[in-house]
């Protein structure tokens, strides 16, 4: 069930916080583990009972090792997870490599297609993670084990950012799975960043999308070096507000339940150099590796030589995170090359020219979106070749279809908020001595929200199927 679905907007959500603010306190875990149940079941049917065992395996690890059994309790949650995550996730991946690899040596294997029927669970990477922090803090003392099993599937199942996160912490709400409160105020706020993600969505990442996938699929030789920057560019556009627009759907539904979940985006095109980035972009997932593998494999403790191969290894599982393919271990290891070369040295420089440091920034994080975006390595090389061979054509009349009007609106308009001018304006006026003007903006604020809504609602009847990006993670 999408966010951006007519069913979810006007019937699931609706009535969902309706009967959730009406309820008795005492039974507002239960029945949000139902509704989030249903949310999952919706989309995945029969998966479903994958995230409950999940739910039990790691509700039972947890008081294994509160018992006093820590190793064995963090063993069996780690075992799991990951493995029902190599094999939904991983296994059709491992298997064709391995067919390939056997190839060469003349060797094939009998009902190689065997992985095949494996269907990838939606969500499954965000939630294994989420339950296996539970467990690794649970395991180093840094919470407490919970005791009642309706409270930790709430936990684990929450439908606002079960599909694609943010990974929440059971640190982050454990207070608030048993005492939260709803006010006018919190509420307000989350449909005001419900809407403002929603607008994300559809005004500006769809849009971004039609015209990236138009030149993505552009078959090899047609493509100018203008075309292949326009439709990386497009696409650097839709990946941000797809995603960061989820996190604030995310959040937004969160804060009117009473929950207050991590943000999980802060500006990461103004960003200066890749470790910048990396604070900036999917700060959740940035988070979990950093305390959970980096420091655990020595973090910077042992030396330079030992930092860089944390740090690659660090990316190459973020890589294969995001996808079992070459192409998004390649976007790891890039993004984790161009760290190691900052902390060499080329940081010191950067530094020194802003304006330089940022342009480096965005060409970089610009050319590994190439192969976040590309199907195989070979058509990532190939466009990449494209966008630097500028003694090509350009086909005018395929940007001019494409790059309509609609579409050049939503990237100036990603251009724009993809820096922190509303954010720059709201804190300026707020200690400004133009209270009258404040106060009236304030009393506009709702109407524009609601503007925006329904163009979102214009967006959403035109029927033009576009599942969020990292719904595939």
């Amino acid at each position: 069930m999408l966010f951006s679905s007519p069913v979810f907007l006007f019937a699931f959500l609706p009535l969902v916080i309706l009967l959730y603010l009406i309820i008795p306190k005492r039974v507002k875990n239960f029945f949000l583990l139902l509704v989030s149940v249903l949310f999952y079941t919706w989309g995945e049917k029969e998966l479903v009972i994958l995230i409950l065992l999940s739910a039990i395996v790691d509700y039972c690890c947890g008081l294994i090792i509160n018992s006093g059994k820590r190793k064995v309790g963090l063993f069996i949650s780690v075992f799991f997870n990951l493995g029902i995550l190599i094999y939904f996730k991983y296994s059709n991946f491992v298997f064709s490599n391995l067919c390939d690899l056997l190839s060469v040596f003349n060797v094939s294997i009998e009902n190689s297609t065997r992985f095949a029927d494996v269907v990838l669970p939606l969500g499954i990477s965000f939630y294994t993670f989420q339950t296996m922090s539970y467990t690794i803090d649970v395991y180093r003392g840094t919470i407490k084990a919970n005791k009642n099993f309706i409270d930790f599937a709430t936990y684990v199942t929450l439908f606002p950012q079960l599909i694609a996160g943010p990974i929440v912490r059971y640190s982050e709400i454990q207070h608030e799975l048993k005492n939260r409160k709803v006010t006018v105020d919190s509420f307000s706020k989350g449909v005001e960043r419900f809407i403002i993600g929603l607008a994300k969505k559809m005004i500006i990442a769809n849009n971004c999308a039609y015209l990236a996938d138009a030149i993505f699929n552009l078959p090899d030789g047609e493509m100018s070096a203008i075309t292949a920057w326009l439709g990386v560019i497009a696409y650097s556009f839709q990946i941000y507000y797809d995603f960061s627009g989820y996190s604030d759907m995310a959040i937004g539904i969160g804060k009117m339940l009473g929950f207050n979940f991590p943000e999980n985006f802060n500006f990461p095109y103004i960003s200066k150099t890749v470790q910048e980035f990396w604070r900036r972009w999917h700060m959740t997932l940035s988070n979990w590796f950093k305390d959970y593998v980096y420091i655990s494999l020595g973090g910077n403790r042992k030396g330079n030589n030992r930092t860089y191969f944390n740090l690659m290894i660090v990316f190459f599982v973020t890589g294969l995170w995001h996808g079992a393919s070459w192409t998004f271990i390649v976007w790891g290891l890039f993004h984790g090359l161009f760290i190691i070369i900052e902390r060499i040295g080329l940081k010191k420089v950067l530094v020194k020219n802003r304006i330089v440091s940022h342009f480096y920034l965005l060409l970089i994080v610009t050319v590994s979106w190439v192969f976040f975006r590309s199907d195989n390595l070979s058509y990532a090389f190939n466009y990449l070749t494209s966008m630097f061979s500028f003694n090509s054509s350009i086909n005018l009349d395929f940007i001019a279809y494409y790059l309509n009007k609609e579409v050049a609106i939503a990237l100036i308009l990603a251009l724009v908020f993809s820096m922190p001018i509303y954010k720059f304006i709201k804190a300026r006026l707020l200690h400004s001595q133009l209270h009258q003007l404040n106060k009236s903006l304030l009393l506009l604020r709702p109407v524009g929200l609601t503007v925006l809504f329904i163009i979102c609602c214009m967006y959403i009847a035109s029927d033009s199927y576009n599942p969020f990006i990292y719904f595939r993670f």
